[in-house]
């Protein structure tokens, strides 16, 4: 056994506080924490959080490529848990999120869909597995 555990995932943006705006209009995720510096924020997701970090203030900054709109997107995305993904997906794609993938069935029953957010991340909406 270990006692390692996911505790955040961190997206890199040019912008903290417009991006936690953004989730919070797109997602309805709720603010946990943002840094008085506008450097860092975390939101509420459940047990592990999702954190934005200036991209020029991280560490690794010369490391990763920028998400932008107008790329392809990186090859990570974060999936959010729904028990209505149709009105999830409508709700993100209102508050500007760019259409990737409308929803869709997969055939063990997942109800699956996708958008970027306005830095062109991935985020994919779905429906509980199994459910």
């Amino acid at each position: 056994m270990t006692d390692i555990k996911l505790g955040y995932l961190i997206i890199y943006v040019p912008d903290v506080s417009r991006s936690v705006e953004f989730y919070e209009r797109a997602f309805g995720l709720t603010r946990r924490f943002l840094h008085e510096s506008g450097m860092y924020a975390e939101m509420e997701t459940g047990t592990t959080a999702l954190a934005f970090a200036n991209e020029q203030f991280t560490p690794v900054a010369k490391l990763v490529a920028p998400n932008r709109l107008s790329d392809r997107a990186a090859s990570a995305e974060v999936g959010l848990v729904t028990s209505d993904v149709e009105a999830a997906f409508r709700r993100a794609v209102a508050a500007g999120a760019t259409i990737a993938l409308t929803p869709m069935q997969k055939p063990w029953g997942q109800t699956v869909s996708y958008v970027r957010d306005l830095d062109g991340f991935l985020v994919e909406l779905c429906s509980p597995m199994g459910g």
